[in-house]
């Protein structure tokens, strides 16, 4: 497991360069935002998560395979996977951030194309929301004031999480969640 990488792995290349072509321009793994996106377009209010199927459980993927050998530990890994990614999901959609998944299967030759086409249109879409979402804030000071609380609280966990050793996270999220 030393090897896996979580930066550079090839599916992350494959859209990156495409992207670029494309004219796209973006940030690589902002630390500030909850989950590290492998892309992020601020100009979009955007990121890009680019999973691997079996880190990630794609169900109903010809690259996810169930391990037969030390079962147990791999489905509560990739299960505490899944949760974190749906944790973030939900973090950044509350501060008002449009979250793209690219699956690595996504990304093999013959689909590489539409994939890349759903993101753009993807983006598209997210530029829409967030014009809309800052027009709001415009408009209504009360929503603005609420959205910039829940960012504060957020943004304070998301530190926090990452302030911690790595050994203490865990307990610092059961106490968090027995709260």
């Amino acid at each position: 497991m030393s090897r896996i990488r979580s930066r550079n792995t090839t599916p992350e290349k494959i859209v990156r360069a495409e992207l670029w072509r494309r004219g796209y321009r973006y940030r690589l793994n902002d630390k500030r935002l909850p989950g590290k996106p492998d892309l992020v377009l601020p100009k979009y209010r955007a990121v890009i998560f680019i999973n691997g199927c079996f880190w990630h459980g794609h169900r109903g993927c010809p690259k996810y395979v169930e391990p037969k050998t030390n079962a147990g530990f791999w489905k509560e890994k990739i299960a505490r996977n899944i949760a974190r990614d749906e944790l973030n999901a939900q973090r950044l959609d509350t501060l008002a951030w449009t979250v793209i998944t690219v699956w690595e299967c996504e990304l093999s030759k013959k689909n590489r194309d539409a994939t890349i086409a759903r993101i753009e249109a993807d983006l598209r879409a997210a530029k829409e929301k967030y014009d809309k979402w800052t027009a709001l804030r415009r408009e209504s000071r009360e929503y603005a004031r609420e959205q910039a609380r829940k960012h504060r609280e957020i943004l304070a966990q998301v530190e926090a999480e990452q302030s911690l050793p790595k050994s203490l996270r865990r307990y610092a999220k059961k106490a968090q969640e027995e709260e």
